[in-house]
């Protein structure tokens, strides 16, 4: 059994005109026509949500500081 080559010989593909060229409505549509389909998007986290964030990281980040620099004063 013979598999189909993956680049078939022009004169043996229908649809096309001398010069490899193709009659116009010939050509498949570029987009799937087809909406609604696709996987369900999330939802974007809210502002407060987006502000809290780094306000938690930049305190936790403090306090760590803040926390060896008390650690520091008291045992000198």
């Amino acid at each position: 059994m013979t598999t189909p080559s993956a680049d078939p010989d022009p004169s043996e593909t229908p649809g096309l005109q001398d010069g490899n060229g193709v009659d116009p409505g010939d050509t498949p549509p570029s987009e799937a026509g087809t909406s609604g389909l696709s996987a369900h998007e999330s939802k974007e986290p809210s502002k407060g949500l987006n502000k809290a964030i780094p306000i938690a990281i930049v305190s936790l980040v403090f306090l760590f500081v803040l926390f060896f620099l008390v650690r520091a004063a008291l045992t000198a």
